[in-house]
């Protein structure tokens, strides 16, 4: 697929090294020809240099034959102004525009069919707020990813001693929780990734990836760990984007302050929040900490724009008691970091979170939904099964008789308001939402032709 990005900062650059390892032929667009280079020199890629909005600039960059326009400059304007020349100049078929401004993501219309001509928004605060929301919602839980509407959810938990089904092989799992539907799809030990068989003795330490529907999540993952209480006080970091939508959508059901140093930006975000404390000054500041009781918080996010400001105010308050810690972190190195340490239970990746929803309209094929994992490294989709069984390898067929690419697993299927969970005798049926995962991502094309449909197929 021949993919334009405009805009070569962290966003940009995540989705061009994706991309790039997936034989898309990928040309990237930005004014700062130092970003290019550096890009060039580690990907396979073409750059070039200048205003994204410019005809002439878009033009070089071989948007005249292009499949796809990513528009995710720094800029709102600037990402909605390239969509409509690309638009109308060149009728690219597929446009996605990063939006982060409010102002303009509360007025729908302004993106209808008739109106900006781009296919699909992304907004990566919007996404980032989401992903915290899930994670509040289920404590203790390193990943929680949402497919069919949230009707499946797909869980990362680190299995602890204590928790029942440590030590034991996968196939008690019925016994531990009957009546449960569920289905473990990965697991990782020691950074390697296992395929979950019934004799799979689960250890402690792994990080098991399961399978359930909402409401049983809480019963599935108490065989794991031990049940972290439900949270009730919340301290935000940052009272930035992030950091009031955050609140906006939390201070309905739990106790939340946010602590932010800017004067200005204090009373605005005091004006628009309705329940919520905000304090003024420093979240690395240990006596304000304190002061806020900062032992008793049950979850401390900290989600500043500055990297450095949030592992640091983070680590303080876990060292100071509070339950969970998160913090909100952009480059990779640091997400990698943090993340084999003890110090921040979750590093959360805005770029990562962003991928996901680019992807799924990149993947060829009828894929609704894509989560990309372990820094890229695997991923979980949400695939519809299409065809009959004379055009289609999955549909008409039991699990066991489909080839699945190794390293795959088929967690669960969607059948309308149904959720089934995944057995070796479930057999496919059309317009079935089957949620896989790829422990290894090189086999994502072998994926994709297995849920294409043959040309008998009408």
């Amino acid at each position: 697929m021949k993919i334009i990005i405009l805009g070569a900062g962290q966003v940009g650059g995540t989705v061009a090294a994706n991309l790039t390892s997936e034989d898309n032929d990928i040309t990237v667009v930005d004014r700062d020809g130092q970003i290019l280079q550096a890009l060039q020199d580690r990907l396979d890629l073409r750059t070039v240099a200048g205003n994204a909005t410019y005809p002439a600039v878009l033009e070089r960059a071989g948007v005249d034959d292009a499949d796809m326009v990513i528009a995710v400059t720094n800029s709102d304007e600037a990402n909605m102004v390239a969509c409509q020349i690309c638009a109308t100049l060149f009728r690219t078929p597929s446009k996605i525009a990063r939006v982060r401004a409010v102002e303009y993501l509360s007025h729908p219309q302004i993106f209808a069919p008739d109106a900006l001509p781009i296919d699909v928004l992304i907004s990566p605060e919007q996404l980032v707020t989401q992903y915290v929301r899930r994670l509040i919602e289920h404590p203790g839980a390193l990943q929680v990813m949402d497919f069919a509407d949230g009707r499946v959810r797909l869980v990362g938990v680190r299995a602890y001693y204590g928790g029942p089904l440590v030590g034991q092989e996968l196939r008690t799992l019925r016994e531990h929780v009957p009546g449960v539907q569920t289905r473990v799809a990965a697991i990782y030990r020691r950074g390697s990734a296992i395929i979950p068989e019934g004799e799979t003795v689960i250890e402690a330490g792994d990080e098991v990836f399961f399978v359930a529907a909402r409401k049983n999540i809480r019963a599935v993952m108490s065989e794991l760990r031990r049940l972290d209480k439900p949270v009730k006080r919340i301290t935000l970091a940052g009272g930035g984007n992030i950091g009031m939508r955050l609140a906006q959508s939390l201070e309905p059901h739990y106790r939340v302050k946010i602590i932010e140093h800017n004067p200005q930006r204090c009373r605005a975000i005091a004006d628009t929040l309705k329940k919520t404390i905000v304090l003024r000054g420093d979240a690395a500041d240990e006596d304000l900490l304190l002061e806020e009781n900062i032992e008793n918080t049950d979850v401390f996010c900290a989600l500043t724009n500055d990297d450095e400001a949030n592992i640091l105010a983070a680590m303080l308050a876990k060292r100071r008691g509070a339950r969970t810690v998160m913090a909100l972190i952009n480059r990779a190195a640091y997400v990698d970091l943090i993340q084999s340490s003890d110090d921040i239970d979750v590093a959360i990746s805005p770029q990562q979170a962003t991928i996901g929803s680019l992807l799924a309209h990149i993947r060829r094929g009828d894929v609704a939904t894509v989560h990309s994992l372990r820094r890229g490294a695997a991923e979980a989709i949400e695939a519809i099964a299409h065809g009959d069984a004379g055009s289609s390898e999955v549909v008409g067929r039991r699990i066991d008789q489909i080839r699945l690419p190794r390293g795959t697993t088929i967690g669960a299927i969607v059948r309308g308001e149904e959720v089934v969970m995944a057995h070796h005798d479930t057999v496919i049926e059309p317009e079935d939402h089957v949620i896989l995962f790829l422990v290894d991502k090189s086999r994502l094309r072998d994926v994709e032709k297995l849920f294409s449909v043959g040309v008998t197929f009408l």
